[in-house]
């Protein structure tokens, strides 16, 4: 059964959970796990793509959004849509989205990031109880403010 892990920040800003988003998205890369980013839009999508380029000078996390020339050979891809059945998927699962993908269980992790925005809040709340109701462990990280 899918591992559902849910990373609650104290910050307020939506930026700052996209940069914890990049940092946990290298995390899970260097566990060695091919890793998904699922965004809400193509704009989020464009700017995690963006921030993982940038978010840390000493990281490097190879990456490209799906539908690109590079998305089949790199570890670690960033989409908006539904997730492609070919090829071999990938093990975990970042959502950033406000709901939670159909295909989830496809995945053996799944990580949530909560913050203290009022839309997280709300959306990731109603996510927290969906995978609760379904029968699914979840696994709060209650994390403190996270420095550059």
């Amino acid at each position: 059964m899918t591992q559902v892990d849910f990373y609650i920040l104290p910050d307020t800003t939506l930026e700052a959970r996209l940069d914890f988003a990049c940092r946990l998205a290298e995390t899970i890369y260097r566990k060695g796990y091919r890793l998904h980013l699922h965004a809400e839009d193509e704009a989020m999508a464009r700017e995690l793509d963006d921030r993982l380029w940038t978010f840390r000078a000493d990281a490097y996390v190879p990456h490209a959004v799906l539908g690109s020339d590079l998305a089949d050979d790199v570890p670690v891809t960033i989409g908006w849509e539904d997730l492609p059945m070919d090829g071999e998927p990938p093990q975990a699962l970042l959502n950033l989205h406000p709901g939670i993908p159909e295909w989830f269980s496809r995945f053996e992790r799944v990580a949530e990031i909560i913050n203290q925005h009022q839309d997280v809040l709300t959306a990731k709340r109603e996510c927290w109880q969906t995978y609760k109701q379904r029968g699914y462990r979840v696994t709060p990280h209650k994390l403190k403010g996270l420095a550059g």
